[in-house]
């Protein structure tokens, strides 16, 4: 299928949940982006996430994301506190693939807000959207397997471990073995009528 039949711009409400608001990234949101993810405790088991996090990649980062948007193969969200109207960290689904109806969902949090069940929130109501409104069938998600607690947070969330990549991604000049997870639509569903 050619890929200019599926150039169309994704639809991308603010999701709301007890907590927080998930509204799409803006170029407002730069610094918040630039502060946190500069934090080596943020890059230090993100796959692609640099570090130090360079001068103005906040800003490529969210024009990237705007055009990856308009051509219908990313969605990318900040996650804030709703009642302090504070940023806590980003969530996207990714590398959209609308021929087989799958997509990526990758995040991370500020330090300040882990331990909170934050993510778990956030990640719940990212799949519902992935499913009713980008009429997904398969979600997956990578960790690193030294990061067990984004396994917790996918787990939680009805996601079941498809498989160990060793020595995946080499990050600060070790190799890491990565975690695939994955939930389908019709085992969402089915938790969503229990």
């Amino acid at each position: 299928m050619p890929a200019e039949k599926w150039s169309i711009m994704i639809e991308q409400p603010v999701l709301d949940t007890l907590r927080l608001q998930l509204r799409p990234v803006e170029i407002s949101d730069a610094l918040d982006i630039q502060k946190f993810a500069g934090k080596r405790e943020i890059a230090d088991t993100m796959i692609s996430l640099p570090h130090p996090y360079p001068i103005g990649e906040a800003q490529r980062y969210i024009a990237r994301m705007q055009n990856e948007r308009e051509a219908g193969i990313s969605v990318a969200y900040v996650i804030k506190r709703k009642v302090e109207n504070e940023f806590c960290g980003l969530i996207e689904l990714r590398d959209i693939d609308h021929e087989h109806l799958q997509g990526e969902l990758s995040f991370w949090l500020a330090i300040k807000a882990w331990g909170h069940g934050y993510m778990s929130e956030g990640v719940q109501v990212i799949v519902q959207y992935g499913f009713e409104a980008l009429n997904l069938n398969r979600l997956y998600a990578y960790h690193m397997l030294r990061n067990p607690a984004t396994g917790r947070v996918l787990e939680k969330n009805g996601f079941k471990q498809e498989g160990l990549l060793r020595q995946r991604v080499q990050k600060w000049g070790q190799y890491e073995d990565v975690v695939l997870w994955a939930i389908l639509r019709q085992d969402w569903q089915a938790s969503v009528e229990n």
